[in-house]
């Protein structure tokens, strides 16, 4: 027995795209199933798919965003140290691992906007902190791997990080 589709016969597909995107989801997701292609809204559902991809990429560039300004601000500022901010560094460092997990394919891109992302965060530790972006290294001071790495302040000390500016 073939599921009813949600969609009334006489609602096109754009039109109900624009009327009630959920119902839209749901129907397309019942074509599909049907493989009753003819009937697929392809333009809406094309755009969609690619806007699922930009939206991963822009989430993985979120998460290093913070990443990165919350390891430079445990760097600079070791006496505002806390556990929030040891939350904070782990949280986004599992959710750019969950992004990778998920999606493989997202590392060449996690590598190609390293840097970019990095010259974001430097900018949000100066907002945050209200230090001067001079204070910040204009490079990041951490390779990718060390970004990543669960046990990276663990095992490092201050000096040691303060010496990889030089």
């Amino acid at each position: 027995m073939t599921a009813q589709l949600p969609q009334s016969q006489t609602t096109s597909g754009s039109d109900l795209y624009e009327q009630d995107f959920y119902l839209w989801i749901q129907t397309t997701a019942e074509l599909l199933k049907q493989k009753n292609f003819t009937q697929l809204d392809l333009d809406n559902l094309i755009e969609e798919i690619e806007t699922m991809g930009r939206s991963e990429k822009r989430s993985l560039e979120s998460n290093l965003e913070v990443l990165l300004m919350h390891l430079l601000k445990y760097q600079i500022q070791t006496e505002k140290r806390s556990k929030s901010w040891h939350y904070t560094i782990f949280e986004h460092r599992r959710q750019v691992q969950k992004a990778f997990q998920e999606s493989p394919s997202l590392k060449p891109h996690f590598d190609r906007v390293f840097d970019e992302s990095y010259q974001t965060a430097r900018r949000l530790a100066v907002i945050e902190t209200g230090l001067a972006i001079a204070i910040f290294p204009e490079q990041s001071p951490f390779t990718s791997e060390q970004v990543l790495d669960c046990d990276f302040f663990q095992s490092h000390n201050v000096e040691q990080l303060i010496s990889l500016d030089n």
